[in-house]
């Protein structure tokens, strides 16, 4: 089994950290931030809380006014990179949310979020002063440097993953737009994922305003356009009409459906927890004109409650001629995973077309036996 990623800060770490430190300030007790860092409960802490106690601890063995603590870490910020020195932007976050310290600690998350990054640490200053932190966030969203123009969007997610809620911007989404223009057609990939996955983020809370803004940003530029098709995933996913529409997605009428024939098999159709089994597809485009097609299979996954609920799995997106079949196969594993628990019961999986159910089947899913 792979150790957990919290295992990366351990003794070794913290005292190659602590040597780095004591080397530029040399009253830092190294064994002292080692023995507080890793004090109970250490062993029963999760990442977060592991990188936010080296925080807490680091600040406590520097005692030093917050301006002369920086100038530790920005003396050796050029040898911790990586995502382990996440509690670099963290001191920030910790300790420098004084009004005054304000200038200095923009400062800091600017010059932090290219060797780890700031994505964390700036939202508890974006929940205290909205309007100011986005003042920043737009003047980041020009800056030179592609992390920190990454910041810019990526800190004000409303649903950045691990990432404390703004519901401010789950409310209304119009402040971080301005950021979202400035950034639509951005040369690096690195700002463009982040761009891209802050409207798919919108599109989860306020759909319209994401299909005005594909509207609007469609056929501008080639990087935009990534953009405007990664950040509208959600909304394929639902099949939302005018999305489909927008995107070129072939469209089903009552005198000319747009799949003639489909089947869905599966083998076999009974499964423990733990197994896997195979999904046979089959299906036939309509006659005629080119069609551009997405293909899905959705499993309705018996919850806790013994109610269900559907996650889809991609299978093909691509523009076929017109009267073209298509068939394939796919292995479906059920595991238990992170962000999936399974539970016994009658499974539908059905297969999709351009969001339309067009063929399902039934698996029964029993418990793992007790001696596996």
């Amino acid at each position: 089994m792979a150790e957990p990623l919290k295992a990366m800060y351990n003794e070794d770490f913290l005292r190659r950290f602590g040597q780095q430190v004591h080397a530029v300030h040399g009253t830092f007790d190294t064994e002292g931030f080692i023995a507080t860092t890793m004090a109970s409960p250490w062993d029963e802490l999760e990442l977060k809380a592991r990188m936010r106690r080296i925080t807490e601890s680091l600040g406590t063995h520097l005692n030093l006014p917050y301006a002369e603590a920086l100038e530790v870490l920005f003396t050796i910020e050029e040898e911790c990179v990586g995502f382990p020195y996440l509690f670099f932007p963290d001191f920030v976050e910790v300790f420098g949310q004084a009004e005054e310290d304000w200038d200095l600690s923009m400062k800091a998350l600017e010059r932090f979020t290219s060797k780890s990054s700031a994505e964390f640490a700036v939202r508890p200053f974006l929940l205290r002063e909205p309007e100011k932190m986005m003042r920043q966030m737009e003047i980041w969203s020009k800056h030179p440097g592609e992390h920190v123009r990454r910041l810019a969007s990526e800190g004000c997610r409303p649903r950045l993953p691990w990432g404390q809620a703004l519901p401010m911007f789950k409310n209304d989404p119009a402040p971080v737009l301005p950021v979202l223009e400035q950034l639509k057609a951005d040369t690096s990939l690195y700002v463009r994922k982040s761009v891209a996955n802050h409207l798919n983020d919108i599109a989860k809370d306020h759909p319209e305003v994401v299909l005005e803004v594909a509207r609007r940003w469609k056929g501008v530029h080639p990087n935009t356009d990534w953009i405007v098709r990664h950040g509208c995933r959600t909304l394929i996913r639902r099949a939302d009409p005018e999305i489909m529409s927008l995107f070129g997605y072939a469209t089903s009428e009552e005198s000319s459906p747009l799949t003639v024939g489909a089947s869905i098999l599966v083998d076999p159709r009974v499964v423990q927890i733990g197994g896997s089994c195979t999904l046979n597809f089959e299906l036939s485009i309509r006659e005629g004109e080119s069609a551009r097609i997405r293909i899905e299979y959705g499993i309705d996954f018996v919850k806790a409650t013994g109610r269900t609920s559907r996650k889809l799995f991609l299978l093909s997106d691509k523009t076929v001629p017109g009267g073209t079949s298509l068939k394939g196969t796919r292995t479906h594993r059920w595991s238990d995973l992170t962000t999936r628990r399974h539970y016994a019961g009658e499974h539908k999986i059905a297969l999709l077309v351009n969001g339309i159910e067009v063929a399902f089947a039934i698996i029964s899913l029993h418990p793992q036996a007790l001696n596996q």
